[in-house]
């Protein structure tokens, strides 16, 4: 989903950007010898356990969100959401796009805009208005709105 092809990204590049900073700074704490080496590597453990945490969650929300949204919208094959390759086919069979779109979701800059377009697509089959799908270019925004459009009325 843009939805969660939309945080994952995020998670991981702030991830790589964090460890680099650590694994930067090990060999700072090598030239002190009152310092045990060990402690930024427990840094990075713990940084990298709470981001698998986050992912994991993020990801069960996003699949619980598409699931219902499917459940709804009388769309067959719910449980593709579960699946990593098989929800963007699921959010296409949802917007009614063709199977093709998932190539255009390989194009980099062009997988936003078709991220958004299938969004749109997604939200008018809820019956919401399609602005909501221009939504997922907004921070906060791209996290509360997979949620909105499955759980509200």
């Amino acid at each position: 989903m843009k939805s969660r092809r939309s945080v994952l990204p995020k998670l991981a590049c702030c991830l790589v950007a964090f460890s680099a900073v650590l694994l930067l700074a090990f060999p700072a704490f090598a030239q002190r010898d009152d310092v045990n080496p060990a402690v930024p590597m427990a840094a990075l453990g713990g940084f990298l356990i709470f981001w698998l945490i986050l992912s994991v969650a993020g990801y069960i929300y996003v699949s619980m969100a598409l699931m219902t949204i499917a459940q709804k919208t009388n769309t067959e094959n719910g449980w593709f959401a579960w699946i990593p390759i098989l929800n963007i086919i699921l959010m296409l069979n949802i917007a009614n796009k063709p199977i093709w779109w998932i190539i255009l979701l390989l194009i980099p800059f062009v997988n936003i805009v078709v991220g958004i377009l299938i969004w749109m697509a997604i939200a008018e089959a809820r019956n919401k208005p399609s602005w909501w799908g221009v939504m997922l270019i907004v921070p906060v925004m791209n996290i509360i709105m997979p949620g909105y459009l499955a759980w509200s009325d």
